[in-house]
């Protein structure tokens, strides 16, 4: 009776068990159940709002998707122009013929149409060479010179004694003069086009003719394009300059339809979406303002039978303006060739060979003109060049004009006060010559050491910046961060520093690495660092408007073109204060009051602007050592004058900055000194004045 008992309570607990897990899977079936049915509901709202709601909006993103679109040519640029809205640099049409290769086309098609395009257009073939012509015969008689390789030679080949190129080059060897002179004129012209549509990178479009298009070789050639494999026509254009060759060196230029893209700047423009056949800025202000001056261009939609149906008109580039007076830009630029014409016929200036000018807007760092002219012997006259980038590319020892920043180091730390007076002695330290004045100027306060321009006073400054103890002939010891102090100062005037003006290239000039106390002295006077032009016009500037160092500049404004000619503004420069001296007010007008007088009766830079105008300014002159026999070693010394000044003195509108490296040197026996840098500043102040008064 009990072991029937235990049957039956086991056959209960089985029971029970199985009648839950039963319930369990039920439980879990509806679970999953439910689960089907909620993503069974999202995926059918789901596929209700793809295929009825947004059913245009994803019908319009497969066919764009589906879509093959191409770019057309390079658009034409903006335009450029003057502060004025003179026109100085235009985009002109220019009918070109133009070739790109085909996929899978092949040599001997390529030679086949050359000989077909020879008959429709001319062709200049003066140009080729011999090698051209080797080639040339090679590539279309490939089997004749097949046969001019020896089966010994083809062995050499298989056991890679020798390479395909060993081969090639044995072939073009092997050519003979006698196969050469079958050539005809007809020959000649269809290799001249192989060589054209094979140069440059291999699929990009190659420009087969651009000069002297006429209509019938640009309509023939239009005609048949659809025969001529890879032949076609279109209307390029060519970058004109209304006013010649005035400011061409910072205008800058462009790359041709040939070139595309210049190797050294592939990667760059590449990187920017660029096609390697795109037609780009290379130098200068083209290249500086590469973004605003592309234009658009034309986008095509290309159908399943191969034709093109524009989608997406192109535009010119955007214009700019610059800060550029062209006609004032002009004027200086015919004073400087004439001015160094006339000083090669002084005596004494075989060494002398460029200056420089700069005008600018001291209040906002507007440039209105800059200019630099090379003048190079050619024959038995001269040559003169565009030097404008040396502006701010090529540095020069200017010597007293610094004085001004020289004072403010004395002012702050405290080595000058206002009204100091010293005797301009000469200043001599053990082991090294005399260091004087340009003579003996006497009694001095800080506003006649400027006016005169003293070295001495600028010595016994530079003496007490450095905390050195002075005695005549003897040793001098100084504190060497006197350096500092005083590069720091130069560099809040933008002297040894970029002055950030908007160009791709600017150097900074030389700093000097030896800090002996007698360099420190010459560095005061301008005789240790070098500074570029447009560094010196900085400084000036800075002085004029009381402290202030302004960003030099050359754009002015940006217009949209899609609109009538300079009315839709896109956005406008605003003056960049980049940082104010730090020094007293009072300090700063103590240098200008200095400034004025130098410029005033018994100053050195007297005469240099005509004091109808309230001038401010400071003269400079420099020893340099140049390299006269080209052999990399310094062999004669020279001198170089330097000017920067400014007007209205109470309320400056601008400044003027002339420089001439080299204009005389010692090594013969003439004292002759030109004064071509005074001539060029009374006569660039003069044209300003006349101009804008």
């Amino acid at each position: 009776m009990k072991k029937i008992r235990k049957k039956t309570h086991y056959n209960k607990t089985k029971t029970r068990r199985y009648r839950n897990i039963k319930e369990i899977i039920e439980k879990r079936y509806n679970i999953l159940i439910g689960i089907i049915i909620f993503v069974i509901v999202v995926l059918f709202i789901n596929l209700f709002y793809v295929q009825i709601v947004k059913n245009e909006f994803y019908v319009q993103k497969i066919e764009k998707l589906n879509e093959n679109n191409i770019e057309g040519d390079s658009a034409p640029r903006g335009r450029i122009y003057d502060r004025n809205h003179r026109l100085i640099v235009d985009n002109e049409p220019i009918k070109t013929i133009i070739y790109k290769k085909q996929t899978g086309i092949t040599t001997k098609v390529e030679i086949d149409l050359a000989y077909q395009v020879g008959e429709f257009i001319e062709v200049d073939f003066s140009d080729l060479e011999e090698e051209q012509l080797r080639e040339f015969w090679v590539k279309k008689n490939s089997e004749l010179a097949n046969e001019k390789i020896t089966d010994e030679e083809y062995q050499e080949l298989e056991e890679r004694k020798l390479t395909k190129d060993d081969i090639y080059d044995l072939k073009l060897e092997r050519v003979t003069d006698e196969e050469l002179a079958t050539f005809t004129d007809v020959d000649k012209e269809a290799i001249a086009i192989y060589f054209l549509m094979n140069d440059g990178y291999s699929y990009t479009e190659k420009v087969i003719k651009k000069d002297n298009v006429t209509d019938e070789e640009y309509a023939v050639i239009s005609e048949n394009a659809s025969k001529l494999k890879g032949f076609n026509v279109k209307l390029d254009w060519d970058r004109t300059y209304p006013y010649g060759d005035v400011f061409r060196g910072i205008l800058g230029s462009v790359s041709s339809s040939e070139s595309g893209i210049p190797y050294e700047l592939k990667d760059y423009y590449l990187d920017k979406g660029y096609q390697l056949n795109d037609r780009v800025g290379v130098s200068y202000l083209e290249y500086q303002y590469e973004d605003i001056l592309r234009g658009e261009k034309n986008i095509y939609q290309i159908d399943d039978d191969g034709n093109y149906k524009l989608v997406k008109e192109g535009s010119r580039g955007n214009d700019i303006v610059l800060t550029i007076d062209i006609e004032l830009q002009k004027a200086v630029e015919e004073i400087l060739e004439a001015e160094l014409i006339k000083t090669k016929s002084e005596p004494n200036t075989e060494l002398y060979n460029r200056s420089f000018v700069i005008i600018t807007n001291p209040k906002t760092g507007e440039i209105l003109a800059m200019a630099g002219k090379q003048i190079v012997e050619d024959g038995d006259g001269y040559k003169i060049y565009d030097y404008t980038p040396g502006v701010s590319t090529s540095p020069v020892v200017v010597g007293s004009i610094v004085k001004g920043a020289s004072h403010i180091v004395g002012y702050n730390t405290g080595a000058l006060t206002i009204g100091e007076v010293r005797n301009d002695t000469c200043v001599k330290i053990a082991g090294t010559p005399e260091k004087c004045s340009w003579q003996y100027l006497g009694m001095l306060n800080d506003i006649t050491a400027l006016k005169q321009s003293s070295n001495t006073y600028q010595f016994y400054t530079a003496i007490k910046v450095g905390n050195g103890n002075y005695s005549y002939n003897a040793p001098l010891v100084i504190d060497l961060n006197a350096f500092k102090i005083y590069r720091d100062t130069f560099a809040e005037f933008g002297l040894g520093v970029k002055t950030g003006i908007d160009l791709p290239v600017e150097s900074l000039g030389f700093k000097g690495e030896s800090e002996v106390a007698g360099h420190l002295l010459d560095f005061s006077i301008g005789q240790y660092d070098t500074y570029t032009p447009i560094q010196l016009a900085q400084y000036m500037g800075t002085i004029a408007n009381g402290g202030n160092r302004m960003q030099p500049y050359l754009l002015k404004s940006v217009y949209d073109s899609k609109g009538s000619s300079l009315t839709n503004l896109v956005s406008e420069t605003e003056p960049v204060v980049l940082n104010k001296v730090n020094t007293k007010d009072e300090y700063m007008a103590r240098v200008q009051e200095g400034f004025k007088a130098v410029l005033e009766y018994g100053g050195t830079g007297s005469g240099y602007i005509d004091l109808s105008y309230n001038p401010a300014g400071k003269t400079g002159t420099s020893e340099s050592f140049v390299d006269t026999d080209g052999d990399g070693k310094i062999d004669t010394e020279t001198v170089t004058n330097t000017f920067a000044g400014y007007a209205p003195y109470d309320d400056p509108e601008v400044v003027f900055t002339v420089i001439s490296p080299d204009i005389y040197h010692y090594g013969n026996n003439s004292t002759y000194t030109s004064t071509v840098n005074k001539r060029l500043s009374q006569q660039i102040s003069q044209k300003f004045f006349e101009i804008y008064k």
